[in-house]
């Protein structure tokens, strides 16, 4: 099994999400909104990804969102050759679009945090200098195929503020407040959002691949 990141109440908040939502997806929505869209993986842990969700602006590529992947324990061979694709640096939902699944989001989070006062990785991709806040997306993402719904994973977004609100993704994502996490929870996960990973420097202006 792989091991769990995530702390077990947050996990179990985010379990307890029922509203299902099938929505534009992330790669979609930057593209059309700054013309432009990339993917670069930043790290692979035992069972957790990272990545950069990016658009170029004068040939200069900025974060529009970081995503940290929590996979379930229990992965299905029914979307094994998708998932071997995502491990290798593909968008997770265009991938599994490719492959006829239709991606479903299970908001269990949707608020802000403000970026740390020391260097981050997250503040040098967005190109961005303590204090701003950024939007914060914790949802399960899960597989819709010939009507069986398969999970997937945990993931945990922070967006640009150039890009999406805590008030905009309100608007994208059904939240009335009654499925929040705690501000212990909330916490937790802004620490994993911006740990080092891998022990690699903070940089600014990573780049990959476009990815239609």
């Amino acid at each position: 099994m792989r091991q769990s990141h995530l702390p077990p109440a947050v996990l179990a908040a985010v379990l307890s999400a029922c509203a299902t939502e099938s929505v534009a997806l992330n790669s979609d929505r930057i593209e059309k909104r700054f013309g432009s869209y990339g993917i670069d993986l930043l790290a692979s842990e035992a069972g957790l990804r990272r990545s950069n969700l990016f658009s170029l602006e004068g040939g200069t590529a900025i974060c529009r969102t970081y995503a940290v992947v929590q996979f379930v324990e229990q992965l299905d061979e029914r979307y094994d050759d998708a998932h071997a694709r995502v491990l290798a640096g593909n968008p997770i939902g265009e991938t599994f679009r490719e492959d006829g699944w239709e991606v479903r989001k299970n908001t269990a989070h949707i608020g802000a945090v403000r970026l740390p006062d020391r260097p981050t990785e997250v503040a040098g991709l967005m190109r961005l200098s303590a204090p701003r806040d950024l939007a914060l997306h914790v949802y399960r993402l899960g597989l819709v195929r010939e009507d069986v719904l398969l999970e997937y994973a945990t993931i945990v977004e922070v967006h640009h503020p150039d890009y999406l609100t805590a008030g905009q993704l309100r608007e994208l994502f059904e939240d009335d407040g009654t499925r929040s996490l705690t501000a212990g929870d909330v916490a937790e996960l802004t620490s994993l959002v911006f740990a080092p990973a891998d022990g690699r420097k903070f940089t600014a202006g990573r780049g990959g691949g476009r990815e239609a």
